[in-house]
């Protein structure tokens, strides 16, 4: 594995060229800027790193389920013309290290121990650091930030179950946080993974909102899903079985949230509803964005507007 490999993807992205070419650019360039990065003796992560050519600050770019790094291809390459942007594969998607449960917990603390582990070995510098976070991204940031308030200039998060309220999620996720639901809806994610990578991104929106995967971020979770025996379906479970008890410590500590945050939300999340985001806002005092006629994925669904929300953080 190739554990450090790093393009200048600005110059590439600003080459003048038709619409198609500048696709084929920016995907050919997130592409090229994929390496692997090693945490410790189980984990190694699949990774982007892409260069700006003066960098103004560092973006990094955290998934959800069941998505790997190659969703932020196009906000990446975007960004780099003035930012260095990162991105990996979380434990248990994409290409990353997928060790047994026994070795690595999944859970949301571990998570966050990950993503601390990486700023380090990355070299990133935190003073000049944006965090852009959602789904199952977002509440390890905020773990890690408790402990350390400097770990970033700026957090943003969305989409995302700060709290436990399972009023506010879709039953299949209310099933994952405890038996004995959960490892019924478990295998039934398994069964059904075809549908889930097919059709997770559209479920909630008007026929005329719904959109299409780009081919290589579609292909990417697919041939992702299950690795070393392990599938996304499993870590997430993993991930949920340790959940509420995580979700419970970052409520109970939310006066040590010192790093400035900021909330978005897609206003059609039928996953986690925007109530969630607008209580957790409440809660810290932090400004919340509702996205009209946006779900889940916002980043995916209009990922133009992903990128004037991580410029933004940085004036």
């Amino acid at each position: 594995m190739s554990k450090d490999k790093t393009v200048n993807a600005a110059s590439v992205a600003a080459t003048p060229a038709s619409h198609s070419s500048k696709a084929f650019a920016s995907a050919q360039a997130a592409h090229d800027a994929v390496g692997f990065i090693e945490i410790d003796e189980v984990l190694t992560l699949r990774r982007m790193a892409v260069s700006a050519p003066a960098p103004k600050g560092t973006v990094l770019l955290l998934h959800g389920f069941p998505e790997t790094l190659t969703v932020w291809n196009d906000v990446a390459t975007t960004l780099a013309h003035d930012y260095d942007v990162h991105a990996f594969d979380w434990p248990g998607y994409g290409q990353s290290s997928r060790p047994a449960s026994e070795r690595f917990s999944y859970a949301p603390r571990a998570y966050a121990q990950v993503l601390k582990a990486y700023i380090e070995r990355a070299g990133i510098d935190r003073s000049k650091l944006v965090i852009y976070a959602t789904d199952i991204g977002a509440l390890p940031v905020l773990l890690l930030a408790l402990d350390e308030p400097t770990i970033a200039r700026q957090i943003i998060v969305g989409d995302f179950a700060p709290f436990d309220r399972p009023q506010y999620m879709w039953e299949n996720l209310q099933n994952l946080k405890a038996e004995p639901t959960a490892s019924p809806t478990r295998a039934y994610m398994n069964k059904t993974s075809d549908e889930i990578l097919q059709n997770v991104h559209r479920r909630g929106l008007s026929p005329a909102e719904q959109f299409d995967l780009p081919v290589d971020v579609q292909q990417d979770m697919t041939r992702s899903w299950s690795l070393d025996g392990m599938t996304s379906a499993d870590a997430f479970a993993h991930y949920y079985a340790n959940f509420t008890g995580d979700q419970h410590y970052l409520e109970a500590n939310l006066t040590r949230l010192k790093t400035p945050v900021q909330v978005i939300w897609g206003e059609k999340d039928i996953y986690i509803a925007r109530e969630m985001g607008i209580e957790f806002a409440g809660k810290i005092g932090a400004k919340v964005d509702i996205l009209s006629g946006i779900g889940h994925f916002p980043h995916l669904q209009n990922s133009k507007q992903t990128v004037e929300e991580i410029r933004a953080s940085f004036r």
